[in-house]
């Protein structure tokens, strides 16, 4: 391959590799930014908090317009004042990249991208500890772990996940700027051989002659470079060096995409539905007992009359008369006793209904082949409702019991339903324990996310 041969594979090279970054990389590059900021930030806010550093009162005066790197922290000074202030400088010049920056092919010149590189590892993420070289670093660790160690969980588990972020998203930032060097260092070559190299002899192509002769508005002399194209285009192993430059600008093959799966806290729903759904057997256990004990209330009450009575409106087909108890219970979120008056028959076939949906429950809560097809929204709500439902029905079953056992004549043939009462107490506790345990996971997971802290 000729001198303009080549220059025509390397320029088609070049630019199908200037597309995919900024179809494919430059986004993610952008992306991984944008992380490595938010997750910076979630650390700077919590030191503020814990007053460890202090609230940079020139923060908002102090509007960054180029890239540039913070000044180190020195050994001498306020550490504080000092962290105070480079951290908040960081802050801005973090936000001017991810915000301000183009972070296209055209920003992203070899210039650049070295002050990128000095910003990303101003503090060194990849190796966190006090064995590092760097006395910023070193001071940056001393006040996290002072901020881990205060005795706030919270704190130490958003420390700890940014830490984490920190590290992994530096590694990605330096690939994509890896990926953006090798770009520009080849199209740098390209434009040089285009204006100058291409021409020349194999006798003239010597460093310094090439020196006199650039002329590159914009762009500075790269020796390193240089002598890559020399190489390339006038030594006897040129050949095999441009194949190789070729070959690192061959485009990678897109991979397909795999969706994250989304963080699900829908067992922890199922096991409170499987707990609540036992209160459909204690409730089955005790049907039949406060059905004999109303049916011995009220025949103790009957007399010949009443019988009588009772007997003529049957064969007349008319409806018996409602049963009513007036019965007496503790409201537990008042502390106080409440009475309310109970039509046992309409009470009697509500709770019939409802035994039905615990125990479906129930099942639902232990069966594979229905959770796929309830959302995590559904099952919360018929949770909370069953425990409601299993709630009243306690409160009032309570009080027909205690109703039942004040009745003199009837008290020796009354069944008491102690031991159902208190299953059903224990399945709404426990049910109970469960929906709270799944809303503070989920506002866990949604204040992780606002931070832009991402969980495994």
């Amino acid at each position: 391959m000729d001198s303009k041969e080549y220059q025509n594979a390397l320029s088609a090279a070049i630019e199908a590799y200037r597309l995919w970054l900024e179809n494919s990389e430059l986004p993610k590059l952008k992306e991984a930014c944008r992380v490595f900021h938010t997750s910076f930030v979630a650390i700077y806010n919590q030191l503020i908090q814990k007053r460890l550093i202090h609230e940079d009162p020139y923060k908002h005066e102090a509007k960054a317009g180029e890239i540039k790197v913070p000044d180190p922290i020195n050994q001498e000074g306020d550490k504080m004042d000092q962290l105070t202030m480079r951290l908040s400088a960081y802050d801005n010049q973090l936000d001017f990249l991810v915000n301000f920056s183009q972070l296209s092919t055209e920003f992203l010149t070899l210039e650049n991208i070295k002050r990128i590189i000095a910003l990303i590892r101003y503090i060194d993420w990849t190796k966190f500890n006090m064995d590092t070289q760097s006395v910023t670093t070193k001071a940056v660790v001393d006040v996290t772990t002072q901020a881990r160690t205060g005795g706030d969980p919270l704190c130490g588990r958003v420390i700890g996940d940014a830490l984490g972020t920190l590290d992994k998203t530096s590694a990605a930032i330096m690939n994509y700027l890896k990926e953006a060097a090798n770009f520009d260092r080849e199209l740098y070559k390209l434009e040089l051989r285009q204006t100058l190299t291409g021409t020349m002899k194999a006798g003239e192509a010597n460093l310094d002659l090439i020196r006199k002769k650039f002329h590159m508005p914009g762009r500075p002399f790269y020796p390193d470079l240089v002598e890559e194209i020399i190489k390339e285009d006038f030594s006897p192993g040129g050949d095999t060096l441009r194949e190789a430059v070729l070959k690192q600008l061959a485009v990678p093959e897109a991979k397909p995409k795999t969706v994250k799966k989304a963080v699900s806290f829908k067992s922890i729903l199922l096991d409170g539905c499987s707990l609540i759904g036992s209160v459909g057997t204690a409730l089955a256990d005790l049907a039949p007992k406060i059905d004999e004990n109303s049916l011995t209330l009220q025949n103790r009450k009957q007399g010949f009359f009443e019988r009588l009575r009772i007997a003529f409106r049957q064969m007349l087909h008319k409806a018996p008369d409602p049963v009513i108890y007036d019965i007496e219970y503790l409201d537990a979120a008042k502390g106080t006793p409440v009475r309310e008056k109970i039509n046992f028959g309409v009470f009697r076939a509500d709770m019939d209904r409802k035994i039905h949906v615990f125990v479906s429950l129930g099942r639902h809560g232990g069966s594979s082949s229905r959770i796929d097809a309830v959302s995590e929204n559904q099952l919360l709500f018929l949770l909370e409702k069953a425990i409601r439902d299993a709630q009243s029905l306690h409160k009032t079953l309570t009080g027909l019991d205690e109703y039942f056992k004040t009745s003199r004549d009837a008290r020796e043939k009354i069944k008491g339903i102690k031991p159902e009462l208190a299953a059903i107490k224990n399945a709404i506790i426990k049910a109970n324990q469960k929906r709270h345990e799944y809303s503070a996971q989920l506002e866990e997971e949604e204040q992780l996310k606002r931070l832009g802290i991402g969980t495994d």
